[in-house]
């Protein structure tokens, strides 16, 4: 057995090390930096006035009235978060989902009141989608128990139209129809509101993490699921042909939904694009995070901040995080 000696020993020509010893060294040489203006809200917005109720399976986070809305609007604001992403619970759901683009629809009146109150500091994002407004539950209409895909087009274009006309300076079609941001495109620039921006969920699983969503947002099927429509989670290369046929179509942006389970595939649109790419860390994410730091597992804000910097390593330079409010203070801290 050779025993090696201090003269035999080769010390080391790199060392890490020296760049990690201090808060401001390591500060000074990080790579990924979050800041508060990437990040973007998901906001739940319901009838009524004065209510802010929590939900239950999402800890911090609420359905608000508009005027709740519009006061978190100015908290986040104050913090530096400058964008929300709006869904809707209606008063009332019918099967072709009518309430997602009457003109006082509920999310259509909260993009006005935000407009009111935060003019063009704020971006509003506008979810299109119809499993929030049909009371069957799916994201398009009906024929027998199937999603009728062809027919729902011409309806997520008209409620794209009426949330544009609102005000929101995006819209974001999550249903997962083939050909939806053709349709969309098309409606929106035939009815004079080409300016309005189209942010893609081109890449959505039918995913396990979005089971607390579903309860903030009243939105569970009536029956069966939603995996003849939304991506199945295995395939990746499926992934990026859907990303570039929205590109195609006329998406401004697109998502990956859900984050970190699909880092891959937020690292290849970043590589295969060069659109703006979002990505979503859903309310799965967010709960499974608030669960564990409840039982002393994790740190709460550890955690979310680790998960939201490996997302924007990977290539997303937009956020979308239950967490944003808190980040955002968070960074703000940070930086002190």
């Amino acid at each position: 057995m050779t025993v090696l000696t201090d003269t035999t020993v080769t010390s080391p020509t790199f060392r890490g090390r020296r760049l990690r010893r201090t808060p401001a060294l390591r500060g000074l040489v990080r790579e990924t930096r979050l800041h508060p203006s990437m990040l973007v809200a998901p906001l739940f917005v319901r009838p009524g006035t004065g209510i802010r109720e929590e939900i239950g399976s999402m800890p911090g986070q609420h359905r608000l009235s508009v005027d709740e809305l519009a006061r978190e609007a100015e908290r986040l604001l104050e913090a530096g978060v400058r964008a929300v992403l709006l869904f809707g619970l209606p008063e009332t759901k019918d099967a072709d989902g009518s309430g997602a683009w009457i003109d006082n629809g509920i999310v259509q009146t909260a993009v006005r009141e935000l407009r009111r109150v935060a003019g063009d500091e704020l971006a509003i994002i506008a979810d299109v989608c119809l499993c929030e407004y049909t009371s069957h539950g799916h994201c398009g209409v009906l024929r027998g128990s199937s999603v009728d895909n062809d027919a729902t087009l011409p309806l997520l274009a008209r409620a794209a139209a009426s949330l544009a006309e609102a005000r929101a300076d995006v819209v974001a079609p999550s249903a997962m129809m083939d050909g939806q941001v053709a349709a969309i495109r098309s409606g929106l620039d035939a009815g004079g509101l080409p300016e309005t921006a189209i942010l893609a969920y081109a890449a959505k699983h039918a995913s396990a993490f979005y089971g607390p969503f579903r309860e903030a947002a009243d939105s569970a099927p009536a029956f069966g699921d939603r995996r003849a429509y939304q991506m199945d989670p295995a395939n990746g290369r499926e992934a990026l042909a859907e990303i570039l046929a929205d590109l195609d179509q006329g998406a401004d942006m697109i998502m990956v939904k859900p984050a970190l389970p699909a880092l891959d595939l937020v690292a290849a649109a970043r590589a295969a694009t060069n659109v703006p790419v979002a990505a979503y860390q859903v309310s799965g994410e967010y709960a499974a995070i608030c669960a564990a730091a409840e039982r002393g597992w994790l740190d709460r804000r550890g955690a979310a901040l680790e998960s939201l910097t490996a997302i924007a390593r990977t290539g997303a330079g937009i956020l979308v995080t239950y967490f944003a409010l808190e980040a955002a203070g968070w960074l703000r801290e940070m930086d002190r």
